[in-house]
């Protein structure tokens, strides 16, 4: 009996360390309350909730329909130094791009760590922004499906970084270059059109 209790609330501390939010809540035609929407270099993105049938959770979804070079939105109460972010993205459309990332340890738009997957070139990877230039860490092939629901999930504790799609991880490694606490948050690259939805972020 005891042993149940302790897994018990274990479990319950578990699940309070994390949130999941899926955009269902918000008023379609806006970003989401709570959340900042920008981009990296320059462009015109369109960050805003929309209804969606296909939604991973319905009804609905935030979805990026502009263009720019690095589009992000960023959850602002947030300040996580290790932890976790996930979402669940669905790449629509693009001719340069069909990507969708997720963001931590975000300072601003000029400083984060970014991961992504792109149903056009079929890899993922990963980032780090310093100065308004994104740099390159790793890449590595893997499927990513074109419209069709991708779950895309960063461990990061330290030094160390873990990148899965579809729950298989792909990366594996030790960066130092952004360290302290950040915001958390998704991320495009130009034209893509991409749907976001399921995001869920926390402590480990």
């Amino acid at each position: 009996m005891k042993v149940w209790l302790i897994i018990a609330g274990l479990l319950a501390a578990s699940s309070a360390q994390a949130e999941t939010t899926g955009f269902d809540k918000d008023r379609a035609g806006a970003a989401p309350a709570g959340w900042k929407a920008g981009v990296t270099g320059g462009g015109a993105p369109r960050w805003e909730v929309t209804a969606d049938s296909a939604a991973k959770s319905k009804p609905n979804v935030l979805k990026q329909a502009g263009q720019g070079d690095f589009p992000w939105c960023v959850k602002e109460d947030v300040s996580l130094a290790d932890g976790f972010v996930e979402v669940s993205f669905k790449p629509l459309s693009g001719e340069d791009d069909q990507a969708g990332g997720v963001v931590w340890r975000f300072k601003d738009g000029d400083s984060y760590y970014v991961a992504r997957g792109n149903a056009l070139e079929n890899n993922v990877s990963l980032y780090y922004v310093e100065k308004g230039k994104r740099k390159t860490l790793k890449y590595v092939d893997a499927p990513v499906e074109k419209n069709g629901w991708n779950t895309l999930r960063v461990e990061f504790n330290g030094r160390r970084i873990r990148v899965a799609l579809n729950g298989k991880a792909y990366i594996e490694m030790d960066d130092e270059h952004i360290g302290g606490a950040g915001a958390v948050g998704v991320w495009t690259k130009a034209d893509s059109v991409t749907a976001f939805d399921d995001f869920k972020y926390g402590k480990k």
